[in-house]
């Protein structure tokens, strides 16, 4: 059982649509159905949701402003994308939307039932502990992981590197615990997706790649010639909790 998790799905395409809505339903999902991107940010805030679906062509608000703006009401919903555009440009606009994870047509409903688990399973723990609006970097917290320059905060989903407080998407968080816990050792693409994301699959690679680079955005002094999170080449990725000339 999924315990009673409610879907919001937002597609022009009624045959898309009702798919969705039938085999999430199906599944045991609550789901609510709309047509476009105002409706799904009306509805998202008119009634609580555990994750959006949103399609990205769509009339009246298309689904990177959307998921946008939902984004900006509730950082913590996450939020699957479908579209029928899989350039890694289009993949970028995507995660510079906030989106959690990308989805493209043609798409097979078993993928999608995958996306939604692995996205309700990772998204649990961090919504149960942001409920909680006084948690800071001040509180005495037992889930501290510190090393050299960086400190993670798992109850506020924030990174101290040296002096610098900074507040990270759950995503990036994930990424950078992962890496944490392997620190100066070589995580594979691989073992990132399954930790993450809690699936393996080649194609998305592209989609990690993408996410460290938003990530390095906010953790690197210059994220052209990252010092931390280090690129390691057929592998994957180090992270150094001390500032090095290293890249």
């Amino acid at each position: 059982m999924n315990n009673a998790k409610n879907i919001l799905i937002a597609d022009d395409d009624d045959e898309i649509r009702e798919l969705l809505e039938f085999d999430l339903s199906s599944s045991g999902y609550f789901v609510k159905a709309v047509t476009n991107g105002i409706e799904a940010f009306n509805e998202s805030i008119l009634s609580h949701y555990d994750l959006i679906i949103l399609d990205v062509m769509m009339p009246k608000m298309n689904g990177f402003d959307a998921c946008l703006k939902i984004k900006e009401k509730n950082p913590n919903i996450p939020v699957l994308l479908l579209t029928a555009k899989g350039t890694i440009e289009d993949k970028t606009n995507g995660f510079n939307s906030l989106a959690d994870d990308y989805l493209v047509k043609p798409f097979d409903i078993q993928e999608v039932l995958l996306r939604v688990r692995a996205l309700l399973r990772r998204n649990t723990n961090d919504l149960n502990n942001k409920n909680d609006s006084t948690l800071s970097l001040n509180q005495n917290n037992n889930n501290i992981l510190k090393s050299d320059d960086i400190q993670i905060f798992e109850d506020s989903l924030e990174v101290k590197i040296k002096d610098k407080i900074i507040k990270l998407t759950p995503t990036e968080f994930e990424i950078l615990y992962c890496l944490m816990q392997h620190k100066n050792q070589a995580v594979s693409l691989a073992t990132l997706l399954q930790e993450v994301w809690g699936y393996d699959s080649d194609e998305d690679v592209r989609m990690v790649r993408v996410h460290v680079g938003t990530l390095r955005q906010k953790i690197e002094p210059d994220p052209k010639k990252p010092t931390y999170v280090n690129t390691i080449t057929n592998v994957g990725y180090r992270l150094n909790t001390k500032q090095t000339n290293i890249s």
